[in-house]
């Protein structure tokens, strides 16, 4: 489909071009700074984490090899239960993910609509990130590197993806979970519980229905972050926070315990299972209990201007870091200077470092790629038929679907990187279609009114 195609099937009205945002239009308003803090406190733990863990070795053969240096503490297994902060991403995507439905449904928006905004906040960032990647990839490969390294550096870096797709799968399921929780939310938690508990009981005899809990698992923690928005959190009294918070840590004791479950976490997490629910709930009791000390720190100006500059990019941070933590450690293997053993304590030392280079790093990343995850202009102002936000969903679940199923090669991400676009342009998400509209609305305009200014025609 040609780019002048797609302007019928989502229209962005002339009128919307002129109100240029960055995300702080009704999709926006009224966040709770708490929620914000604590989403960038597990953005922080997931990088310093990741920092932690990769560790590349040059084995005097020529291959390389990743290890995961963090995972092979012994007193990692228990640390991980209070750092896995995948499910409180989920349980806060839920909370704003709820409020942002719910104040588009009443301006009279779609469906279709909060499918389109979600698709292209979280699409093209990794667009960009998958272009890049093979592009660069493709370069070392042609200049001779070695295609063993070429496909570690391919699924180690592009495994960020995992949790988009993820987080993407969820919140697209928002209006019809929102429709169901309205109706009965505590039934609707449970069903969402059962089947990841079906899932569970099956796995052994249908590995690949494990991939189901990808979807179940997110979804139902994800639930907890609706009933969280609800208020049934914060009306518990602090003891019976504290309670639920701990008979959560009890049943995933007891669970793990007999064997019904592995005690780590990174192994649970692929795929997914009901220890991250339980889990999740264990995180949201804490939050809530956090919550009188949060609140007024997330008000503190530095804190705020910290939070919406951050927040503003933090897709693009969480998608770059890993692939700059992979290139900037090849890089250094390769380097003629001292290379610390993994796990000896001069490389624990080096850890502030490789923390502070990956920051620098990061920085003009998000500066040049940071600008995908604006809105460019409120979501009920666009058009979208629900079939093509539909053939959307299809074309990016195409490739995530061949991940899941055969892992991640330098092909597939160039396979990504086509379908991604294919539906950003489906959606009407490039840039250049609303300059476009733009003088064609102006000439429209001026014939109009004769010699009418840009202002009163874009008004």
């Amino acid at each position: 489909m040609v780019p002048w195609a797609a302007s019928s099937l989502c229209r962005i009205p002339v009128r919307s071009t002129s109100k240029r945002g960055t995300g702080t239009g009704p999709d926006t308003a009224g966040r709770d700074p708490a929620i914000d803090l604590v989403r960038f406190i597990c953005l922080v733990l997931v990088v310093v984490g990741h920092s932690l863990m990769v560790s590349p070795v040059l084995h005097p053969d020529g291959t390389v090899t990743t290890e995961n240096t963090l995972a092979e503490q012994d007193w990692f297994e228990p640390v991980i239960w209070i750092f896995m902060v995948m499910p409180l991403f989920f349980v806060t995507g839920g909370i704003t993910g709820l409020q942002s439905w719910r104040r588009l449904k009443a301006s009279g928006g779609t469906g279709a609509q909060f499918m389109r905004a979600r698709l292209l906040r979280l699409v093209r960032p990794a667009t960009a990130l998958l272009a890049t990647m093979v592009a660069g990839l493709s370069v070392a490969a042609a200049l001779g590197v070695d295609q063993q390294v070429v496909q570690l550096v391919s699924a180690g870096a592009a495994m960020p993806l995992w949790f988009l797709a993820a987080y993407l799968a969820a919140q697209l399921n928002i209006p019809v979970l929102a429709a169901l929780h309205a109706r009965a939310p505590w039934l609707t938690f449970g069903l969402l519980a059962g089947l990841v508990v079906a899932v569970d009981c099956l796995r052994g005899a249908l590995p690949d229905l494990s991939n189901a809990n990808l979807v179940f698992v997110w979804c139902a923690v994800q639930q907890l972050g609706f009933l969280a928005a609800d208020g049934h959190f914060s009306r518990l009294s602090r003891s019976g926070l504290l309670g639920l918070a701990v008979a959560a840590h009890l049943l995933l004791g007891l669970v793990t315990g007999l064997g019904l479950y592995r005690g780590n976490m990174l192994v649970n997490l692929n795929p997914p299972n009901l220890t991250l629910v339980l889990l999740g709930a264990s995180q949201l009791a804490v939050m809530e209990l956090a919550r009188p000390l949060l609140a007024p720190l997330a008000v503190i100006r530095w804190i705020g201007r910290l939070l919406l500059l951050v927040g503003a990019r933090s897709l693009t941070v969480y998608l770059w870091h890993l692939p700059l933590l992979a290139g900037m450690s090849g890089l250094l293997l390769l380097a003629p200077i001292p290379k610390p053993v993994s796990g000896t304590a001069e490389w624990w030392w080096s850890r502030p470092v490789v923390v502070l280079a990956l920051v620098l790093l990061l920085l003009p990343v998000a500066a040049a790629f940071g600008r995908l995850e604006e809105r460019t202009t409120a979501t009920h102002a666009f058009r979208c038929r629900p079939t093509v936000a539909g053939a959307a969903v299809v074309v990016v679940f195409i490739p995530v679907a061949d991940a899941a199923l055969n892992g991640l090669s330098l092909g597939l991400l160039a396979a990504g990187a086509a379908c991604f676009s294919v539906a950003i342009l489906l959606l009407g998400g490039f840039p250049f279609r609303r300059w476009a509209a733009v003088p064609r609305a102006q000439g429209r305009a001026r014939r109009k009114r004769g010699r009418g200014g840009i202002a009163s025609a874009v008004k």
